[in-house]
């Protein structure tokens, strides 16, 4: 990962970046785990559907900091799995928000009623995209090793399956894929932050895995 050469105060621009983007990473992780746990006891509420809807507006700079600090060890195919991951959380973000602050407050009935031409198909298509993009950037840190193999496997596989399985009814089982999911956010973002203090101690970013 190259610095910017342009610094606020002593810590380089690309560090304080890095170090945010690991914030909204554990930030979106605990936005999907806190939820999982209320809900296997309570079910789906109004409020744990608003946590949820907004976890996946603070994925983006999580992701976007993850490839900043991957980026020189996966070249075009890291490239190519952040682009079509970033496109896909965008899609399945928006699916997300709709889902749970839209579709929540909807009678079952009316839904079906009026969930018709493209929607369906585009909803499917979103989920698509998403899976594939985590799959493929899963895939691209495994690869790079720049961040722990647990995580980097749980991105490329849990994540897929969160994509398809989201829209199952509540059970243990959904309930314990967010809780994965959200663990897997969550400990990447500790390893994304760690590797922006050693950035800011040494002047260079860590190059050894987390």
């Amino acid at each position: 990962m190259a610095l910017m050469s342009s610094s606020f105060g002593s810590v380089p621009v690309s560090a304080r970046l890095i170090r945010l983007g690991a914030l909204s990473g554990a930030l979106s992780g605990l936005l999907i785990a806190l939820p999982a746990l209320v809900e296997a006891f309570t079910g789906e509420t109004a409020a744990t559907s608003l946590l949820l809807a907004l976890s996946p507006a603070f994925a983006l700079p999580f992701l976007t900091a993850l490839h900043q600090g991957q980026s020189p060890a996966t070249g075009r195919f890291g490239e190519t799995a952040y682009l079509v991951n970033i496109i896909g959380l965008g899609l399945f973000g928006g699916a997300a928000f709709a889902s749970n602050l839209v579709l929540f407050y909807i009678d079952d009935d009316v839904i079906e009623a009026e969930l018709t031409g493209p929607t369906i198909p585009a909803l499917i298509g979103s989920a698509i995209v998403f899976a594939v993009g985590c799959a493929l950037f899963g895939a691209a840190m495994i690869r790079a090793g720049r961040f722990p193999r647990i995580p980097s496997w749980g991105y490329a596989v849990a994540l897929p399956l969160f994509a398809f399985l989201i829209a199952l009814p509540d059970s243990v089982f959904t309930s314990m894929l967010h809780i994965v999911v959200g663990a897997t956010l969550t400990w990447l973002s500790t390893a994304l932050r760690r590797s922006a203090g050693t950035t800011d101690r040494t002047g260079v970013p860590d190059r050894t895995p987390a």
